[in-house]
């Protein structure tokens, strides 16, 4: 095996990145190795990429960035079970620290120590990753490689989706990136009568339709809550799911949802927004779901079952890139005319 790998690194506090050679990791102490077969671009790398604010207090050059990605376990640490030489995994990349209140309870998802592969420790824009082999998730069926590697994100619609009674409901979901477009096809399979999506991007909603909505409204032209009670023949819908962090979003939303109805949160607003709560929440007697990641590991077992029940995620790959042209992919990221950009790191 190499003793070099090539990479892309947050090499300094600053915009943009560098492809490397970097040293080849070895696992420690319960960890593995995993040559990396596919990753993905993830919004997250773009905060990385840009360097905004959230990067700027959160991550620490140097750094191999990405977090979302499939492999082969190639190497053993000291002390692990469970896994062998030659598996095909996947990995939650959420490492709990498994000795605070919310670990020992079974609520790994909100550990307060959490660490994030490609965010607080190297990440998978790279030949090789290690990862702690308590967090693989070793496939036990013919999944394809680039569906295995955007098991981060579907997870997050996972857990969104299936916060909310599903069944026979009428759904809008707020923010049609990759996860909102996701959860179309999950809310679909789990029974919704009816799922209605809105968002600003013509490119994105075209996908919307291709995953199966029922109706998409283009939130920039169209009044989100009038369109939503044309539809509902004026009750609203059952379900909220609002994936896309905008205040303008969140209220549309929350106007559209039904007396009595949920609604589950995923999206990150950029700074704090402004709803009213006593008309929005407290008046409809709503229950809200704040959602952060996955349920380790309730949510995989339910995301498998959904795609062996035959739950379809390819229309959601757009774009298809080596790592030497990872730039690109950022850039098309940040332009929002692409679905999910899958990179390859091999030749």
């Amino acid at each position: 095996m190499a003793q070099t790998m090539r990479a892309a690194a947050k090499t300094k506090a600053a915009p943009g990145f560098e492809l490397i050679e970097a040293p080849l990791p070895r696992p420690g102490p319960g960890e593995v190795l995993v040559k990396v077969r596919v990753s993905a671009i993830c919004g997250t790398d773009v905060h990385i990429y840009q360097w905004d604010q959230w990067a700027q207090n959160r991550v620490q050059p140097p750094l191999i960035f990405g977090h979302e990605f499939c492999g082969d376990v190639v190497e053993l640490g000291p002390g692990v079970k469970g896994v062998k030489e030659g598996d095909f995994v996947s990995v939650e990349t959420h490492f709990t620290c498994g000795v605070c209140r919310f670990c020992r309870t079974g609520r790994g998802h909100i550990c307060q120590n959490v660490q994030i592969v490609g965010v607080d420790r190297d990440g998978c824009f790279a030949e090789y990753v290690t990862v702690p082999a308590e967090n693989l998730w070793v496939w036990n069926y013919a999944v394809d490689p680039e569906i295995a590697a955007i098991q981060d994100p579907y997870g997050n619609a996972v857990h969104t989706a299936l916060a909310c009674d599903l069944v026979g409901a009428s759904v809008l979901i707020t923010g049609v990136g990759p996860i909102g477009l996701a959860a179309i096809a999950i809310a679909k399979r789990a029974g919704a009568k009816q799922v209605i999506c809105s968002d600003v991007s013509p490119y994105r909603l075209e996908l919307a339709a291709k995953l199966g909505a029922d109706m998409i409204v283009n939130a920039a032209i169209q009044d989100l809550p009038a369109e939503v009670a044309k539809a509902t023949k004026g009750c609203g819908v059952d379900v909220l799911l609002e994936m896309s962090g905008h205040e303008q979003a969140i209220n549309d939303g929350f106007r559209s949802l039904a007396n009595g109805g949920q609604a589950a949160l995923l999206g990150i607003p950029s700074k704090p927004v402004s709803i009213d709560l006593a008309t929005a929440l407290v008046f409809k007697g709503a229950t809200v779901f704040g959602i952060n990641g996955r349920k380790m590991f309730e949510t995989w077992y339910q995301g498998q079952a959904l795609l062996e029940s035959g739950l379809d995620l390819t229309p959601l790959i757009t774009h298809r890139l080596p790592l030497e042209r990872i730039g690109e992919g950022f850039e098309l990221m940040k332009s929002g005319q692409c679905g999910k950009i899958i990179i390859y790191p091999g030749e």
